[in-house]
Order: structure tokens, then C-alpha cells, then sequence
């Protein structure tokens, strides 16, 4: 079963920047679509951004376009989000999950077409 796992979280403050990391043993991630979440307390979990298996796509919430990046390295089988600019609305557990890519690349980053999600790094950003 593929097991992801996020790294990269902790407390910035407003206007800092940190990046995330999605890693996974085991599998290969380029078999796979990789989008990163994301949950504050009391919300519902949203999708932040996608990148496709070659990571020649990708789509953004608009909430966070023009500050987050994602990229991908498939020989380290690692996926990134690099996060600029943060806000303390920011604040919230960061969640990467995978969908193979046989399915296709989404057009925005839903929940629920995602099946294989890690536990999550909290970002916090706080003066």
C-alpha cells in the first residue's frame, strides 16, 4: 500500500516562507498524480495544489496563487510545495495524497479524487 509522508512543517512568521515535502517508500510517485491539502481547525479539507505525474501540469487554489509553487523531483521521488508570502490564514495541517495517473489530471484539486493521503505536517503562521 503506498504510504506518503509530508515533512517541512513548523511556525513562520507572516511573510516567511517554508517548503513541504511529499515523500513515499516503496513506490514510485511519477505513477502518480500528487496534490497538496490542506485542513484548518474547525474547515473542511481543501486542495491547495496538483501536479501531474511529469509535473508538466499543474493547477492552484486561488487562495494561494502566486505564493505557493509545486514541483516535483521524480528521481527523489519527492513532490514540494514551496510556500511564500504566508499568512496567518496559512495556519493548518498540510496533507499530500496520490491518485494514479491512469485517471487523468484533474481540473481542480478535489478530496475526493485522491485515495492515498500521508498524516500531515501542521504549518502555523504566527508573529
Amino acid at each position: 500500500q503506498l504510504q506518503l509522508v509530508e515533512s517541512g512543517g513548523g511556525l513562520v512568521q507572516p511573510g516567511g516562507s517554508l517548503r513541504l515535502s511529499c515523500s513515499a517508500s516503496g513506490f514510485r510517485l511519477d505513477y502518480f498524480v500528487i496534490g497538496w491539502f490542506r485542513q484548518a481547525p474547525g474547515k473542511e479539507r481543501e486542495g491547495v495544489s496538483c501536479i501531474s505525474n511529469s509535473g508538466g501540469s499543474t493547477n492552484y487554489a486561488d487562495s494561494v496563487k502566486g505564493r505557493f509553487t509545486i514541483s516535483r523531483d521524480n528521481a527523489k521521488n519527492t513532490v514540494y510545495l514551496q510556500m511564500n508570502s504566508l499568512k496567518p490564514e496559512d495556519t493548518a495541517v498540510y496533507y499530500c495524497a496520490a491518485r494514479p495517473s491512469y485517471r487523468g489530471f484533474p481540473s481542480t484539486c478535489s478530496v475526493t479524487d485522491f485515495s492515498s493521503w500521508g498524516q500531515g505536517t501542521q504549518v502555523t503562521v504566527s508573529s
